[in-house]
């Protein structure tokens, strides 16, 4: 007689698979139906102190908000482990979407970075969000390129954890929600640096989530690892 290990693994429940990218699809609702209230607004001609600064340049507007709808949308299905495996012979849907999503990622990077140097600063977009904004949008074009390069060389898990931090930075605009309501509701109104600092901090906990998945990820086979099943196996 021989013994012959098999380990023992717990698939995870549909439900739980899914929870995910819902959860990030609702945190999106906010900046994509504020963007789309944005385009009604444009295509409509209703000017406004608040709008007037898209209607002198209104193609990089034009461009950002459908490209962030699409890539905070598409982005929340990657995060689905059964849609990375495709059947032999084909594309999986991850790889798919994954071709797309690189050039609208940048897409809505690089037009929001347009935007935040040459259109005029709101009321209370001071000087420091200005740099943040700068900062964190050239972060997500720099790891969107890393992630490329990364599944250019067949290194899947590097590609993985570039594509999560730019993903955590573009769907930041809904964590600035999850942030800044509760401070008005219990501290009252912003001022220009307290706004600054609690965009600045959703961004930060974006990140810090991020992190704390892909740390999670690279435990994931210790932490769950039980003891091996033993059977008999005749000779």
């Amino acid at each position: 007689m021989t013994a012959e290990t098999i380990p023992r693994s717990r698939p995870r429940p549909p439900r739980t698979r899914w929870l995910v990218p819902a959860s990030l699809i609702l945190l999106s609702l906010v900046p994509i139906i504020a963007g789309a209230s944005r385009l009604t607004e444009l295509s409509g001609g209703q000017l406004t102190p608040d709008n007037a600064r898209f209607f002198d340049s209104p193609i990089p507007v034009l461009i950002h908000i459908p490209a962030v709808t699409v890539y905070l949308v598409l982005g929340a299905f990657q995060f689905v482990p059964s849609l990375r495996r495709g059947k032999r012979g084909r594309l999986s849907w991850h790889k798919i979407a994954g071709r797309t999503l690189v050039p609208i990622g940048l897409l809505a990077a690089l037009s929001g970075l347009w935007m935040a140097v040459f259109y005029d600063l709101p009321p209370l977009d001071g000087p420091l969000l200005l740099v943040l904004r700068l900062v964190f949008g050239s972060a997500m074009v720099t790891f969107l390129v890393l992630g490329f390069m990364a599944v250019r060389r067949r290194n899947y898990v590097r590609h993985s954890e570039w594509m999560s931090r730019a993903y955590a930075i573009g769907i930041a605009q809904g964590t600035i929600v999850v942030v800044t309501i509760p401070w008005i509701l219990l501290i009252g109104p912003v001022d220009e640096l307290t706004r600054a600092l609690l965009i600045g901090a959703s961004w930060v906990i974006s990140l810090m989530v991020a992190e704390y998945f892909i740390y999670r990820r690279a435990q994931g086979p210790a932490r769950t690892s039980r003891p091996p099943v033993r059977t008999a196996q005749a000779r």
